[in-house]
């Protein structure tokens, strides 16, 4: 229940929204106000204590996502905060609200997650669909819900056949194709048009550009990898010839980024890529000309064009593709900041480059993942579908 105007604010969700300060890295500021109205205070020690252990910040904010959206999802579903832990019966509850048949719907209006619960969902901003949810979304949530369960140090019935059966008939019912992160991949040819949108003088089209041409050429950064970039992982190497076959041809400025943890590798192990050529200087001009010597390479830079000392965030990376995209005169509804990722391997398959090479470059663990990139593009380069033209 909300607070009428004039009434104190809620002391138990102030305390909690001060308890989420200590995630400030992780979560903005409006989230934590947000989370603090959906999560109890159990909610909050065990985000904290996994902050403290050294979680991902990628992790972390997952599962302080998923932690809302499983709190708000069974205030609405039963009345009551998530029991700790979770029997099994509602578990398979929880799949029978999210994955459901679209055809039986239309004749049962009781098959699938109730008309109360989504428009409770609908008014918090956490359901945006009326069909079924992606399975993969559903099988995260359960994931999250496991290891938070884990976390309190409980066992919970993830892994009951029934649930895992439930499952199992629930996705075939609700089939649906799967989606890309981002509906157009950013090849080369996408990114110049991109790069003459911020063809300006000023600090931000620098700063822009920089962000641009490294999130690409260093293969295809994920947007939370661009937005906590550090000078510190940036290392100059010896320049490297332009012809790898002949040593003595011209030589080009070479930087490294040494990445720390990421989605696929481990704050302890030294994995690197390379920036070699054009966005090595391009980010040394940013560099230099934004007089950052330590910390956030990428900050925000206000309306007045002064430079703020905070890193950009993820979002912040993904709006200012858009941005640009939009100046290019380009569909932005096609474009995300994971196009960047997509449009690197589609354009290293494009040109004859090897899938190891790639990955090497992309840090891609999956060659499956991967891999789907290539065949794509050699789908459409290729003369079997051509038969008829």
């Amino acid at each position: 229940m909300t607070a009428e105007f004039g009434d104190p604010p809620d002391r138990g969700v102030v305390q909690r929204a001060e308890a989420l300060d200590a995630l400030d890295s992780v979560l903005p500021f409006d989230r934590r106000d947000f989370l603090a109205e959906l999560l109890t205070d159990d909610d909050v020690a065990t985000l904290r204590h996994l902050a403290k252990e050294g979680i991902g910040e990628n992790s972390l904010r997952a599962l302080a996502s998923d932690l809302g959206y499983l709190e708000a999802w069974s205030l609405a579903a039963t009345g009551r905060p998530l029991p700790w832990p979770a029997p099994e019966a509602l578990l398979i509850k929880f799949v029978a609200h999210h994955l459901w048949d679209p055809a039986r719907r239309e004749t049962d209006l009781a098959h699938g997650m109730p008309q109360d619960v989504a428009v409770a969902l609908k008014e918090q901003g956490l359901l945006r669909s009326d069909g079924p949810h992606a399975p993969a979304t559903v099988r995260r949530r359960l994931s999250s819900w496991s290891t938070l369960t884990k976390w309190r140090g409980l066992r919970g019935r993830f892994n009951a056949p029934s649930l895992q059966s439930a499952i199992k008939l629930a996705v075939r019912a609700s089939a649906r194709p799967r989606g890309r992160k981002s509906r157009k991949a950013v090849t080369a040819d996408i990114l110049v048009t991109l790069l003459k949108a911020c063809a300006g003088e000023k600090l931000v089209d620098l700063r822009d550009r920089a962000l641009l041409l490294t999130a690409f050429a260093s293969g295809g950064r994920r947007r939370s990898e661009v937005a906590r970039l550090r000078a510190e992982q940036l290392r100059d190497e010896d320049p490297v010839p332009v012809d790898p076959k002949d040593p003595n041809s011209e030589k080009l400025p070479c930087l490294s980024i040494h990445l720390g943890r990421t989605k696929t590798t481990q704050a302890d192990t030294d994995a690197f890529v390379l920036l070699i050529g054009r966005p090595v200087l391009t980010m040394k001009d940013w560099l230099a000309r934004a007089g950052i010597t330590e910390g956030a390479v990428f900050r925000g830079i206000d309306r007045w064009g002064n430079l703020e000392p905070r890193a950009l965030t993820p979002q912040a990376v993904n709006m200012i593709l858009k941005r640009r995209a939009a100046a290019a005169g380009l569909d932005t509804q096609l474009i995300s900041a994971h196009g960047l990722r997509a449009g690197y391997l589609t354009e290293t398959a494009r040109r004859g480059i090897p899938l190891v090479e790639a990955m090497q470059q992309s840090q891609h663990r999956s060659i499956s993942q991967a891999s789907r990139y290539y065949n794509d593009a050699e789908r459409q380069l290729g003369r079997a579908a051509r038969l008829i033209v």
